[in-house]
């Protein structure tokens, strides 16, 4: 039944029995063939269901244009089911809003903001976040780094995405619009999360990551220990940071597995501290 004073036919309710099911159910489902259909396709079926209970031929296609192939970032991306309940509801109310703008909607932003939230959340905010997390703990091994870490995230995923779906929702299809079509706005964002991202990363790898020479060398009455008297004269933290970017060169430029990595520092470790240099 649509409402007097919004001439809506879902309310909030609806709105946020979706958005929870986008929360819990996003990543619960995927395969090779749809990747998260089905899961957008189970997010979308109470809306559907509601929306077109009156109209059983409409009710099945809208299914079929919800279980077609879907992938994108899922906390940035959860503006776009938000979208596509608008749309959906807009169709509903007689609004020229045809199957091939729904469908063709969901398939041209799922890239950009796959791309966006990669970038952000899983690229530069998660990092931080484990950075933090990982030098709360890695000295003695105290559980606040964990607990931290997993307390911060979900807080924060949980309601970005609540927050997002909601606008997704109010603003319909001029959300995307909004945010892409300001490409200084994106721009800056995107460039203020890098920088400070590097500069955390570079912070935790000056203080966890551990390559010191312990050699001496020793000459008659003259000891000089290469660590203080040498390196850290040059520059404090050298070798971590020359660990830091040959492991990042093997990663991103050669193409190394982590697992590869893993072993060729404990190779490398082993033969340092054989012969007594590290």
């Amino acid at each position: 039944m649509k409402n007097k004073t919004t001439g809506k036919l879902l309310d909030q309710k609806d709105i946020k029995r979706a958005a929870w099911r986008n929360i819990f159910f996003m990543q619960a489902t995927q395969n090779f063939e749809r990747m998260m259909g089905l899961a957008f396709c189970h997010i979308m079926v109470p809306i559907i269901d509601k929306l077109y209970k009156n109209d059983p031929e409409e009710h099945k296609k809208a299914l079929q244009r919800h279980m077609q192939f879907y992938n994108t970032e899922s906390q940035f991306g959860a503006v776009i089911p938000g979208i596509i309940v608008a749309m959906e509801e807009a169709r509903a109310t007689g609004e020229d809003v045809s199957e091939e703008l729904i469908v063709s909607t969901k398939n041209a932003l799922m890239g950009p903001f796959a791309g966006i939230g990669d970038s952000l959340l899983i690229g530069t905010y998660q990092p931080i976040l484990l950075s933090i997390a990982m030098s709360l703990c890695l000295t003695d091994g105290n559980p606040v780094g964990p607990i931290f870490f997993c307390v911060v995230w979900l807080v924060t995923v949980i309601a970005w995405q609540l927050f997002t779906f909601r606008k997704g929702y109010e603003l319909g299809i001029d959300a995307a619009n909004t945010f892409f079509n300001n490409k200084e706005l994106t721009e800056k964002l995107t460039t203020g999360m890098n920088i400070l991202g590097l500069m955390v990363i570079g912070g935790v790898a000056a203080t966890t990551v551990k390559a010191n020479i312990i050699y001496k060398f020793v000459s008659g009455d003259m000891s000089i220990v290469l660590q203080e008297q040498i390196f850290d004269k040059i520059m404090p933290a050298l070798l971590p940071l020359i660990v830091t970017l040959i492991t990042w060169y093997l990663l991103d430029k050669k193409n190394w597995s982590a697992i590869k990595i893993i072993l060729a520092i404990v190779v490398f470790a082993a033969v340092m501290v054989g012969f007594g240099i590290m």
